[in-house]
């Protein structure tokens, strides 16, 4: 496995008021690559739901909860304060 440089890891912060946090990903992840979101695949079995949870009834701050999954070619993090990081793992 090889290590990522700085130039494959960005740093987005997410609405955790969004109806659909999934999207929101989505959508993040088609701007990084310069391309549409419907072009993408779908993030269901990925994460069912968890982002859902995590913004809607998300633990006390002191839990410092994230959700890690890998989603078109990128590793990605999302706290529950909205901030996520996408690592880029395969060049395409």
């Amino acid at each position: 496995m090889g290590s990522s440089s700085s130039e494959d890891i960005v740093r987005r912060e997410m609405d955790t008021a969004a109806d659909n946090p999934a999207v929101e990903v989505a959508t993040a992840v088609a701007d990084i690559e310069g391309t549409d979101p419907t072009e993408l695949s779908t993030m269901y079995e990925c994460v069912d739901g968890m982002l859902d949870e995590l913004f809607s009834t998300p633990p006390a701050d002191e839990a410092q909860m994230e959700v890690t999954f890998s989603y078109a070619n990128y590793r990605i993090t999302v706290e529950q304060d909205g901030f996520a990081e996408f690592v880029k793992t395969e060049t395409t």
